[in-house]
Order: C-alpha cells, then sequence, then structure tokens
C-alpha cells in the first residue's frame, strides 16, 4: 500500500494535468513523482501520458478504484498482523466516509481480549516520554509510572498517609524512621533493600528539579535491615508528603534498564506500542489483567472501550475525572511591557471579561474564576481599567494541548487593540526546557494535581518544573513565603496556599482561565473503574465479566 497512491487518487486529479501539480499534491519533487507515476501505470492503477511540446498538458487517466482496493488491503491485514503494525494505515489520506469505516473495523481490535490471558489494549495518541521517575513531567508519563512502581508511602485525598513498601515509620520534628516491608521483589527477582530506597531518595535529593523540595533533608541512611533514616535538623514539616510523590518512587537501575516493583512491569516501549505485564511476585494484590497494551493511533480515533467479544450495541458508561486546571502565565520578570503591572492588569481584565465564552473553545472545559485549589479558591472579577499602551507585540508562545485556546485569547486581545506574536513549542521543549519560561511574555499552562491537592499546589510552586519558576525566582515575597512551608504544619498549608495564591492573582502574574474535564466510555461490562493519579484509571482493579 502506498499512501502517495491514496492521497493523489483522493485529490481528484484527473484528466489534463501538470506534473508539477501532482508533485505538489503529494509532496515529492517532479522527478520523484514522474517515477511514481511510471511505477503505478506498470502496477496497473492508472494510466498516464506526458505532454509532448512546450504548452501541451499531461493526461492522467484512473483504471481502479484506488481507495475502494486499499480498503479492502486494510480489512484484510487487520486479520493478519498485530494491531500496531496496522495502526500506521489509518494515519493514510483516505475519504471521510472510509475512515469512519476502517476505524470502526479497528477499534474492535481494542478493548478486553479474554484468550489465554486477559489483555487490554488502549488508544495511545502520543508515545510516553518516559517511565523514568525522576523524569516525568507529564501525566501520561505520570500514570504509567504509577503502575510500574511504589512509594514508600502514600498520601491520599484526605491528607491520609497510608504504607506502601514501609509497613511503619517514627517521624519527630527532626528525623524519620522507616520500617520496610520483607521479601519484596523488583521486577527481575531482586529483593528490596534498605540501601535501594536510599540510594533512590539520594538520586531525587541530587536532581536539579526537586533539589529544593529536599534541601531540609540532611542525610539519609540505613542504621539496620530494612531501616531507612532520613534527617532534616531545622525541620521538614512535609516529609512524609514529600516522599508520596510519584517522583519519589523506589526503583533500581540494571543493565541500562530501570525497574520498579509495581504491580506491573514493563515488558515493551516502541513506536508503535507500550506493553505493561502483570508482575506475579508482587508484594500486594496482583492485578486482574494480564496484559495492558497501549498501541499508538491517530488522534481522530475513539476512547470507547468495547471487549473482543461485544459487538457496538453493547452499552456504556461514561467516566467523567477532573483533568486539571489551566492558567494564563505572565512572564513578568522579562524586559518587556509584560514587565509592568497596568498592562498585565489590562489583559487580566479582558480575560475576565471574556472567561465565560470559554467552553465555546472546547465542551468539556468551563470558566475557572477562581483559582487553582477546588473547594477553597474564592471567586472574583476584574474592575473596568483603561487600556494600557503597548510598545511592541506581544510574544504568546502555546503547545499543541493549548492550540485552540491561545487562538482564542490571541484574538480576544487583538479585538481589544494589543498586537500578539503567536509561536508553537513543542511539547518536549515546553516541559523540559525554558522556551516558555524564558521567551514568551504569556503562555496558558495546563495542570494536573496528582491525587492530594495541597501537597501538589506545594510542588507546582517549588519544583523547578514549574511554570512560575522565574517569577519566584525573583520574587522576596513569593520567596519568603514558601519558605514558611519548612515550618508550618502540613495541615495548616492551605491559608498559606490561598495567601500565595491572592498575590499571583492580585498582581496578574498567573490568572486562572479554565476548569478541564476528561469522559471516557466503558462497555458496562467492564468493572471496578475507579479514577487514581492524575484523574486516570487505577489499571492494576479493573477487570471484565467472563463470556459465556
Amino acid at each position: 500500500m502506498d499512501h502517495y497512491l491514496l492521497t493523489l487518487w483522493n485529490s481528484e486529479a484527473a484528466g489534463e494535468v501538470k506534473v508539477q501539480q501532482l508533485a505538489e499534491i503529494i509532496t515529492l519533487s517532479t522527478k520523484q513523482t514522474r517515477r511514481k507515476l511510471k511505477q503505478w501505470q506498470e502496477e496497473g492503477w492508472l494510466t498516464f501520458q506526458a505532454g509532448v511540446g512546450r504548452g501541451n498538458e499531461s493526461t492522467l487517466k484512473w483504471i481502479k478504484d484506488v481507495e475502494s482496493e486499499y480498503e479492502q488491503l486494510f480489512l484484510s491485514k487487520l486479520e493478519k498482523y498485530s494491531i500496531e503494525e496496522v495502526s500506521k494505515l489509518l494515519l493514510y489520506e483516505w475519504s471521510l466516509g472510509t475512515k469512519q469505516r476502517l476505524m470502526t473495523r479497528f477499534q474492535t481490535k481494542f478493548g478486553f481480549h479474554q484468550e489465554e490471558q486477559d489483555r487490554l489494549i488502549i488508544p495511545r495518541f502520543y508515545r510516553f516520554l518516559t517511565y523514568h521517575p525522576l523524569k516525568a513531567a507529564d501525566v501520561h508519563s505520570a500514570n504509567l509510572i504509577a503502575n510500574i512502581y511504589n512509594r514508600v508511602v502514600a498520601l491520599e485525598e484526605d491528607n491520609t498517609i497510608i504504607p506502601e513498601l514501609a509497613h511503619s515509620w517514627e517521624v519527630t520534628e527532626k528525623k524519620l524512621t522507616l520500617y520496610l516491608r520483607k521479601d519484596v521483589a523488583f521486577h527481575d527477582g531482586s529483593i528490596l533493600n534498605a540501601e535501594d530506597v536510599v540510594q533512590s531518595f539520594s538520586m531525587m535529593k541530587q536532581d536539579e528539579i526537586y533539589a529544593d523540595l529536599w534541601k531540609p533533608i540532611t542525610k539519609i541512611y540505613s542504621s539496620a535491615p530494612l531501616i531507612v533514616e532520613i534527617e532534616f535538623p531545622n525541620g521538614c514539616t512535609y516529609i512524609l508528603p514529600l516522599l508520596s510523590m510519584i517522583t519519589a518512587s523506589i526503583y533500581k537501575e540494571s543493565n541500562g534498564q530501570v525497574i520498579g516493583t509495581g504491580s506491573f512491569y514493563m515488558g515493551e516501549n516502541t513506536d508503535e506500542k507500550t506493553v505493561l505485564r502483570a508482575f506475579k511476585q508482587y508484594y500486594g494484590e496482583r492485578p486482574l489483567l494480564d496484559t495492558v497494551e497501549f498501541i499508538q493511533v491517530s488522534r481522530e480515533f475513539g476512547n470507547v472501550y468495547y471487549g473482543a467479544h461485544e459487538s457496538k450495541e453493547v452499552g456504556t458508561f461514561k467516566v467523567e475525572s477532573d483533568s486539571g486546571f489551566g492558567i494564563v502565565v505572565m512572564n513578568s520578570n522579562r524586559h518587556t511591557d509584560i514587565a509592568r503591572k497596568e498592562v498585565r492588569d489590562y489583559i487580566h481584565m479582558l480575560i475576565d471579561e471574556n472567561r465565560s465564552q470559554i467552553s465555546t473553545v472546547n465542551a468539556l472545559i468551563s470558566e475557572n474564576c477562581s483559582g487553582c485549589l477546588i473547594g477553597f479558591s474564592k471567586p472574583y472579577s476584574m474592575p473596568k481599567i483603561v487600556k494600557a499602551s503597548l510598545s511592541e507585540p506581544l510574544q504568546m508562545k502555546y503547545t499543541s494541548y493549548a492550540k485552540d485556546v491561545s487562538i482564542w485569547l490571541k484574538n480576544i486581545l487583538e479585538a481589544a487593540g494589543i498586537r500578539v506574536e503567536l509561536e508553537e513549542v513543542s511539547f518536549h521543549n515546553a516541559v523540559y526546557d525554558d522556551d516558555l519560561k524564558v521567551n514568551a511574555d504569556l503562555f496558558i499552562h495546563g495542570e494536573i494535581f496528582e491525587l492530594n491537592q495541597s501537597f501538589s499546589f506545594f510542588n507546582f510552586l517549588k519544583n523547578n518544573f514549574s511554570p512560575l519558576r522565574n517569577l519566584i525566582q525573583s520574587d522576596s515575597f513569593l520567596q519568603n513565603s514558601i519558605l514558611a512551608y519548612d515550618h508550618l504544619p502540613f495541615e495548616q498549608w492551605m491559608d498559606q496556599h490561598l495567601k500565595i495564591e491572592d498575590y499571583l492573582i492580585t498582581n496578574s502574574h498567573c490568572i486562572p482561565l479554565y476548569y478541564s474535564k476528561r469522559q471516557i466510555p466503558f462497555s458496562i461490562n467492564l468493572m471496578n473503574i475507579k479514577m487514581k493519579h492524575f484523574g486516570y484509571v487505577d489499571l492494576s482493579k479493573i477487570w471484565m465479566k467472563p463470556k459465556y
């Protein structure tokens, strides 16, 4: 199957044509296009008569219905080949009706398969950026990591600390002692010991992204088998929440692989698919699934999960989860107009006046006129102010997930007479590089909290991935406010959060824009659908009613 041929067929090019025009359609050089035309003619798809002499048109005549024959080839391959091989063919330039038919057939390969093993196949729109705990800065990677690794403790939504790899602990104002479980196996069969935990914590403490979070900790060591000691002479009220972070997961590196102790292990990770396999020696409750496969597909593919033996008519239910919030970040530390508060306030006022229309951009987002802390942030409104003058266009950058909302904001600003230059930044560069934080006057940032929003908000301010990092480094009020957490009991953090949030909003540094929801339809035969970290389904708990 040749995607150039299908593209040419669906361009409806026929009759008198120019080779240059055909080359532009299939995005090849004229020389390459002539070779393709000769090949396709030999294969019997078309006839092509080159024009002789200047000004004489060439003639293209189709012999076969390319799309119809390719559709049958696709269906044949769907039965014979692996799903990840066939998924690439959906990226071809099919007509709308054909693509819908093919995607419907392709979708039957997803969902639960109950042959020799229980297998869940899930569409994957992007390859996971990483499965290393310390490098996870996006929710897709973090969700994967949550299934591969464990932490010593976990922090629940209600601030409760529960045991994972540590069965017990003792904490004082200056030291934490962790007592580890016995006979916990890593995925390579080796047994977890205290040195593994010390090494994981030491690596996180030394990592430039999390070093600030670990500043209160001065010593990490093992005093006896299965005992880990952590010292913080000047206090660290958030020591247990810190160890509950997904990025504080316990891992070891062996033969070039990063391995954990979680309920699934990494079976395969390629451009086409990622496979998680159940870890039968897991110290906790073994997953009911045997494998979970994430297969690369185009963005047009739907997220409805049917079992392999189910038809389209099987009932579904929608699982809705929080998918975070969006904020407008203004880089007030730049030496441009955005450094002036009157400019930021005017933009803030325009956003406030138009925020109620945000759902017209995407039905799954709604206006956020309060803040980042659901249930605690208070609604506010901006007063009318005089338009601020700007000496040059604002530099606004965006990543793919924020494209539509960024264009919406640009249109609002330009309608009010503010010139905006918009530029796209790759998601990878937005996460791992400083392009947005340094070279943009403003940008839209989407954030999803892990599970406990109080500690997540603190981490949002403190870690070096934070979109507010450069602002915080240059603002003495924010620096002193964040230092206060070191001595403030964790249970009392919310008041401090609200004080900082109010400062960010009042000074138009960080402007609430939208709340986001995620809705995923599941077959009614899927059991125990529960949301966990970052609003994702807990894969270790899902099961499906067997076929009778």
